[in-house]
């Protein structure tokens, strides 16, 4: 009963707003740009619903709107840190970030980095996409989502779903449709804004994003956009980078953001799978 009231009441908002309900695993596989208008905004500012929407699918609106929801924190970006061994621990996230107003974490320094900014953008969505969801949501499930241990210290990698999102390699795809089912993987061709990625570098190291478009130049350059936290923006922005520089990439898409009641914490997550290539031609 509790669930056909919630998916009516879920239905009702979504007709309401505008956003469609359904969403697609598939696009038209064809590598779709953005227009210059769409590059005009700059590094750091709080219109990817306005500008990016009309490329998105199903829940992808929720995380853009997600996205200015974070970048309203700190509009300037408000600083990148990693550190795994320093004293206080670093920050994934800039601000004390809650889900229906329960703590997830409560930040021990002014900064942010990559995959904390993309969960922190997930978790904005959720609390958009499911108000009220602190009634349903059991104890142990919502301990698997913090990102710090409850004494204040950093949670490693692999541990629940946030060390899972964390973790070295595809990190939002282990998360979203591996250990939660909350998600499906999404070939590069037909990824659309809102998407999640991880981005492995030809120059070594990775990069957690939530991607915006592609884009290229009049000489036929190639690029990816995508929003993240990183030191070229200084935390939170905008950033467009040569698909030259990418050897691999994996993108997945939420598209069952119910599935956060009932996901099994102790789900295996295959570390192994492999990457793709980026076949724009």
């Amino acid at each position: 009963m509790f669930l056909r009231k919630y998916f009516f009441i879920l239905f009702t908002v979504l007709f309401i707003t505008g956003i469609k309900t359904e969403y697609c695993q598939e696009t038209s596989g064809s590598f779709r740009q953005l227009t210059k208008e769409d590059l005009s905004n700059g590094a750091h500012h709080l219109n990817h619903f306005k500008t990016f929407s009309k490329y998105a699918t199903g829940y992808n609106s929720f995380i853009l709107k997600a996205i200015d929801t974070v970048q309203s924190h700190i509009l300037d970006g408000g600083g990148y840190y990693i550190g795994l061994k320093v004293n206080p621990p670093e920050s994934p996230v800039y601000y004390e970030l809650k889900l229906d107003g329960m703590p997830l974490i409560t930040p021990p320094r002014k900064s942010s980095y990559c995959s904390g900014s993309t969960y922190t953008a997930f978790i904005e969505a959720i609390n958009m996409i499911m108000p009220g969801i602190s009634k349903d949501l059991t104890l142990q499930r919502f301990e698997a989502l913090r990102m710090q241990e409850p004494d204040g210290a950093r949670r490693e990698d692999w541990i629940k779903f946030w060390g899972i999102w964390n973790a070295d390699g595809f990190g939002s795809q282990f998360a979203l449709a591996q250990y939660s089912k909350m998600g499906v993987e999404v070939k590069p061709e037909d990824a659309v804004s809102g998407d999640f990625a991880n981005i492995s570098w030809k120059s070594g190291g990775g990069h957690s994003v939530i991607f915006l478009g592609w884009t290229a130049d009049n000489k036929g350059s190639k690029s990816i956009m995508y929003w993240s936290s990183q030191p070229g923006t200084n935390g939170y922005g905008d950033q467009i980078v040569s698909i030259d520089k990418i050897t691999e990439i994996k993108f997945a898409r939420l598209t069952n953001p119910q599935n956060i009641l009932n996901f099994d914490i102790n789900a295996h997550i295959d570390r192994k799978i492999p990457g793709d290539k980026i076949n724009w031609k």
